[in-house]
């Protein structure tokens, strides 16, 4: 079978990681199939910001109504923020397939990965857009997801059926 094909067939959500963090060049490797992405009329509107500290993750249990100690990345050593410019008609669509992209070559990689939500909630707070603002991203940005990484602890999920009327 096609190496591609099998990747997203075998790709599975991971929601425990272990701490240790990823080499940069596989974190790279990550991070350029992601700029691959396809977008609407090539506008390339999504921008990518990795995240090694658990200061988004006490933000996105606050917006889940969770205490601060509570980890809704399931201790990832990485978080890839995936947000784009509100200003394109096909931001969404963009963002959610650097999202893919992201998650499959992780995969490809030995890496688990999760998309996680609330990146929309968290950088439309003021905490959210000043963060933008320190890493000098302007512009009308919306969050459109975080792809948590990092090594699986323990087994991978086993894959749900695919539904009979699927196509």
């Amino acid at each position: 079978m096609n190496e591609i094909i099998e990747n997203m067939k075998t790709r599975r959500s991971i929601r425990k990681f272990k701490s240790d963090a990823l080499p940069q060049d596989v974190l790279d490797r990550i991070l350029e199939a992601g700029t691959y992405a396809p977008t609407g009329m090539a506008a390339q509107s999504p921008v990518i910001i990795a995240v090694t500290n658990k200061e988004l993750s006490a933000m996105n249990a606050k917006i889940m109504g969770k205490p601060e100690d509570f980890d809704p990345f399931y201790n990832a050593p990485v978080v890839l923020v995936v947000l784009a410019d509100k200003s394109r008609p096909t931001h969404v669509y963009d963002g959610s397939l650097v999202m893919g992209n992201l998650m499959l070559a992780a995969h490809s990689e030995g890496i688990g990965s999760c998309w996680i939500h609330r990146a929309k909630e968290t950088f439309e707070s003021e905490e959210g857009k000043n963060i933008l603002k320190e890493l000098g991203i302007t512009g009308d940005y919306e969050g459109i997801g975080n792809c948590v990484l990092g090594y699986a602890d323990g087994d991978e999920p086993k894959a749900h059926p695919i539904k009979d009327n699927y196509v």
